[in-house]
């Protein structure tokens, strides 16, 4: 099985091209999930949440990350709920504003301890967050297993997210061999999905038909 450095294709040394891809292929997923109906999506959801349920590395956890799905993401709610009557520390990512030092704008991820529906409140795009206190972005480094977010995934476990890069910071923070295990639809693994240089691999994929490891 690869690490999550290995099997790493090569990048793309056209970045215009490589924008581009990633773009079409995000338009692609996008309206594929847009044809799915409210019964299709809670469906999924509970097929995913059994799958992930009964993972070993999930079982064994003391603390998970996870996120609140929205839109036709596939459902959360359910899963989030049954890993904290598992007796799971749940933590969910806060969506932060920075610069960098040349005063670029970019998201981040701070994160904070979820403790059930009543906990999370409205944020901005559109996402529901924790209102507990933050724990700071380097908190992603503590659980023992990470649930991700992400639009698909290809052969050697590379995502592509919705873009705005917040996972491929959090996942920097991560220490390597940290069971990460990315949300999808089935036909969203295995997509040929442009890798550039810092991106870091999931080592699964769950999906409403079972588990995917790479």
């Amino acid at each position: 099985m690869p690490t999550q450095h290995e099997g790493r294709p090569g990048p793309s040394p056209d970045v215009p091209d490589l924008a581009a891809a990633k773009t079409a292929l995000r338009d692609q997923l996008v309206t594929a999930r847009n044809r799915l109906s409210v019964a299709e999506i809670a469906e999924a959801a509970e097929r995913l949440a059994a799958h992930v349920l009964d993972l070993p590395e999930v079982r064994r956890a003391a603390s998970v990350s996870a996120y609140v799905s929205v839109g036709e993401e596939p459902g959360t709610s359910r899963l989030l709920d049954a890993l904290l009557a598992a007796g799971k520390r749940v933590v969910l990512p806060l969506t932060i504003s920075d610069r960098t030092e040349e005063g670029r704008f970019f998201l981040d991820l701070d994160w904070a301890v979820y403790t059930g529906p009543a906990s999370l409140a409205p944020a901005r795009y559109g996402l529901l967050e924790p209102t507990s206190p933050p724990l700071g972005r380097d908190a992603i480094a503590t659980p023992d297993a990470l649930l991700l977010p992400g639009m698909a995934v290809s052969a050697h476990g590379y995502r592509i997210g919705k873009g705005a890069g917040c996972y491929d910071r959090a996942l920097s923070r991560v220490p390597v061999g940290t069971f990460t295990c990315v949300l999808l639809y089935d036909d969203e693994v295995g997509r040929d999905v442009p890798v550039e240089p810092h991106d870091r691999s999931v080592l699964a994929a769950a999906t409403p038909s079972g588990i995917t490891r790479f």
